[in-house]
């Protein structure tokens, strides 16, 4: 898959609903919380659901956070257009379990849309194949609980399709209503079969509407790229691929998980995604009143100053030197390769198994200053050698770090 995709490096993943308002994890509360959610919460079905009808999130504002995703350095957004629970945040004519039906009333959905784009930043949208709510699929009641893993009531086969067209009409809404869609986001694949999802007539049914759309990995069957979740591969999958991160534990706004990732540890997170090919979807929970919680407003700002050094690193890059070769990550533009020194050095930092003699400048990304470099040369290949490959030992005086994460550039000429 080649696309704008393969080489953005870093979006906004966007989880909210009408549930905010009480500080509720999207979706999992109403069947009484998964272990994969170490703060899960557990509330009833009808209780959970009630909070559809007080929906009002006035102090949303999908032109600042888009600025904000922008300023932070992001190249794309996915929105939640429906979770687990069944609550669209857009506009639908197949369902009265919407945001149209709060108080309310505006399509998030198509704001969310047109204030990114406006931004120049990819729009994309989350969709759960998973529908909790609707009574076809079947809903979830409280006699359901415990959630049973692999044994989930089954609805007839004549509610089935009727739900599978209710889905894929959804889907045409999406797809039909607002433009360019970029990226899809499925989820919620697993309580079904490909063949019961019709995955590949859906595939089908999406390519014709938006031929150039990026389609994740949870349609089962399908997808473009690989989607792992709340952590970095040790290794890299083979083709694209995209780890999705929150900044506390929660994916929905909730006020009681207070165990929020540093500063340091997400722009860490976004040079090792980085440097080993993927992106970084940060997600953001805003909450019932629409604002983004102050504790993410910070971080997002505090990435936007250093990304606003360090951006020509991340973004469009390509992974850079073998793991050998330098301790730490590295990525590549050209012939520029970046070492992130995310660990602060005794007084060097060396590179190895690279032709010394076409090192030309070397210097911190955020600086005019050129490092002084040392070459280590086999002295069999000073002496016989014209283009040895060798060592480069790297001078790094307190002058050149970074106090979050230091980008040093290294030229190559050729």
């Amino acid at each position: 898959m080649e696309s704008w995709f393969n080489k953005a490096r870093f979006g906004m993943f966007i989880h909210w609903g009408h549930c905010s308002q009480r500080g509720l994890e999207l979706s999992w509360p109403l069947v009484g919380g998964v272990g994969a959610l170490p703060d899960w919460q557990s509330v009833a079905v009808d209780e959970y659901h009630s909070t559809a009808r007080t929906f009002n999130p006035t102090k949303w504002d999908a032109r600042a956070l888009a600025r904000m995703a922008k300023r932070a350095g992001m190249q794309y957004a996915v929105l939640t257009s429906k979770h687990h629970d069944g609550f669209s945040m857009f506009h639908t004519a197949h369902s009265d379990y919407s945001i149209e039906y709060s108080p309310f009333k505006r399509d998030i959905v198509r704001e969310y849309t047109d204030a990114f784009r406006a931004e120049g930043l990819k729009v994309g949208l989350y969709y759960s194949l998973i529908d909790w709510h609707h009574p076809d699929y079947p809903a979830f009641v409280e006699s359901d609980k415990p959630y049973k893993w692999g044994n989930w009531r089954r609805s007839t086969p004549e509610q089935w399709d009727r739900f599978i067209k209710f889905m894929f009409a959804q889907m045409r809404e999406l797809l039909t209503n607002y433009g360019k869609v970029d990226l899809l986001w499925f989820d919620g694949g697993w309580e079904r079969t490909p063949e019961e999802w019709k995955s590949r007539e859906f595939v089908e049914m999406i390519r014709s509407l938006q031929p150039e759309v990026v389609i994740n990995d949870r349609i089962p069957g399908y997808g473009d790229y690989e989607t792992p979740e709340q952590a970095v591969p040790p290794k890299p999958p083979e083709g694209p691929w995209e780890t999705c991160l929150t900044i506390n534990n929660s994916w929905g706004y909730n006020p009681s998980d207070k165990d929020l990732k540093s500063i340091r540890s997400l722009i860490h997170t976004l040079c090792e995604v980085a440097g080993k090919g993927g992106n970084l979807l940060l997600n953001v929970s805003p909450m019932g009143d629409g604002a983004i919680p102050p504790e993410h407003v910070e971080r997002l700002e505090a990435i936007g100053n250093w990304m606003d050094r360090n951006n020509e690193a991340i973004v469009g890059t390509d992974p850079g030197l073998e793991p050998w070769q330098f301790y730490g990550p590295s990525t590549r533009r050209g012939n520029r390769v970046y070492l992130h020194v995310l660990m602060k050095p005794y007084e060097s930092v060396s590179v190895r198994g690279v032709k010394v003699r076409h090192v030309g400048d070397v210097r911190p990304l955020a600086s005019t200053i050129s490092l002084k470099v040392r070459r280590r040369i086999a002295a069999a290949d000073t002496l016989f050698n014209h283009d040895p490959i060798g060592e480069l030992v790297i001078a790094t005086p307190d002058s050149a770090l970074d106090s979050i994460a230091t980008i040093i550039a290294v030229d190559f000429q050729r």
